[in-house]
């Protein structure tokens, strides 16, 4: 199982924990993974359809990492609702295997809840579902 960790930087401690429990949840399955990063949240669909549409190394999955930390603007519901509606566009119209660990929080202390390895670790659990859904694929024998 090869997963690709798709992170956004905005918040660079955080996507680094996130990515560490991911990191450990996909080895921890004997799968394999590469990491690459975009600016913020709204770009990791595009990023994911990119790589799942290139040539030049096939994943099983997708490890979806960011956080969007409600500010004084509506921005906030903006990128958290385009980010969640384009990874789920992805998986249901290309049949991609896609775990959403793009964290969606009203503070800083909320989202270092969530990311931190030794509390909710939502790095291992968006990694954990793309294994998942990317067993789906292969048990139900599924072309993306």
């Amino acid at each position: 199982m090869k997963i690709l960790i798709v992170e956004a930087r905005f918040y660079g401690d955080l996507a680094d924990e996130m990515a560490a429990g991911a990191i450990e949840a996909i080895e921890a399955s004997g799968g394999t993974w590469d990491r690459i990063s975009v600016p913020g949240a709204l770009e990791i669909p595009a990023a994911i359809k990119l790589a799942h549409d290139g040539d030049k190394v096939a994943y099983d999955g997708y490890a979806a990492l960011g956080c969007v930390i409600r500010g004084e603007t509506t921005h906030y519901d903006y990128v958290c609702g385009e980010s969640a509606r384009g990874l789920q566009d992805l998986a249901l119209q290309h049949n991609i295997a896609i775990g959403n660990g793009i964290l969606t929080v009203e503070n800083a202390d909320q989202a270092w809840a969530r990311a931190n390895r030794s509390e909710k670790n939502k790095g291992a659990d968006a990694a954990n579902a793309a294994i998942c859904m990317a067993k789906l694929k292969t048990e139900f024998g599924v072309k993306s």
